[in-house]
């Protein structure tokens, strides 16, 4: 009977696209990982994967191998998760995909006290803005902000953070502090470049309860929302960002939150709507012991969290 590590890169290939991607998951070289497909492809007489330098396939045979044996490891998958509990400790990998400024700032220091707790975890973190393919890189949780949801997504809210225009207390000596959302059109705007699909993030301007795009004095542009408040701290310009980003810097003076006076009827306004973070689960059907133990941490102690008031 063919070896279940070799089955699992073979299947996990396929999933990721790759052998590299396989090799990724599992924690192996990718000629380890196509060692193990080539004794699996012995071991059952025939050829599962066509292999070019750029591309893999499947062959006619390895469609059929792989829809018997896919469900089957998946099933194998659950069972190991379930009874990770059965002498009371999570354990195993659990694979995390995070919005970079929410990850730095928030995630990150919360999960020491929750693997403190299950100390046969074996936690990996990916903290980027760019897209992640839940799949594909084995991703047990993703945590994102809800524009970047995607339809279908199984998710569970976890937390609204506000999210407010702040600016150096020397950019305001000197250029002064803007009154209305109108004013705003007349200071340096710091916008923020979202890195998945190079859409700009404009400033959530309303007329009459619509969405408004005036044009705005661009100061700079940046990808990194951390760069643009540190931009801010120094003096270039006003920055829009969640309450997680400037915490430290506005109790420390770096930064003041700016509060606008509500524009007459037909003048422009400004829509302060707050910052929603999900945790977004890979299967509808079946979340593991393990990503449900973590969500129910994250439920409870984001509330408590400061910064995000």
């Amino acid at each position: 009977m063919p070896n279940l590590r070799a089955i699992e890169t073979f299947v996990k290939a396929l999933e990721g696209g790759s052998i590299a991607s396989a090799a990724r998951q599992l924690g192996i070289s990718p000629a380890a990982a196509s060692q193990n497909i080539a004794r699996l492809e012995r071991e059952l007489g025939t050829r599962l994967i066509t292999r070019t330098t750029r591309s893999m396939a499947l062959t006619e045979a390895g469609e059929r191998y792989l829809a018997r044996v896919a469900p089957v490891l998946d099933e194998l998958e659950k069972a190991q998760s379930d009874l990770s509990l059965i002498h009371g400790e999570l354990q195993g990998r659990l694979r995390i995909a995070c919005m970079a400024a929410f990850g730095r700032h928030v995630l990150a220091p919360l999960l020491p006290a929750f693997t403190a707790r299950h100390p046969r975890l074996e936690l990996e973190l990916l903290i980027t803005d760019r897209h992640v393919d839940v799949l594909k890189e084995d991703v047990d949780l993703s945590v994102r902000y809800r524009d970047v949801l995607e339809p279908g997504m199984s998710v569970r809210q976890l937390v609204s953070v506000p999210r407010r225009l702040y600016a150096a207390p020397q950019y305001l000596q000197q250029h002064g502090s803007p009154q209305t959302a109108q004013d705003l059109l007349g200071h340096a705007c710091l916008l923020y470049r979202r890195e998945r699909d190079g859409r700009l993030m404009r400033w959530p301007f309303l007329r009459d309860g619509q969405r408004a795009d005036p044009q705005q004095r661009i100061a700079a542009i940046g990808s990194d929302i951390d760069a643009l408040t540190e931009f801010a701290v120094a003096g270039g310009g006003i920055v829009w960002a969640g309450s997680f980003i400037v915490h430290d810097h506005v109790r420390q003076g770096r930064l003041l939150p700016l509060t606008l006076k509500p524009g007459r009827k037909g003048l422009l306004q400004f829509d302060d709507a707050p910052l929603d973070f999900f945790a977004c689960f890979r299967d509808r059907q079946y979340v593991p012991t393990k990503v449900r133990a973590l969500v129910d941490y994250l439920l409870l102690e984001l509330p408590q969290q400061t910064k995000l008031s």
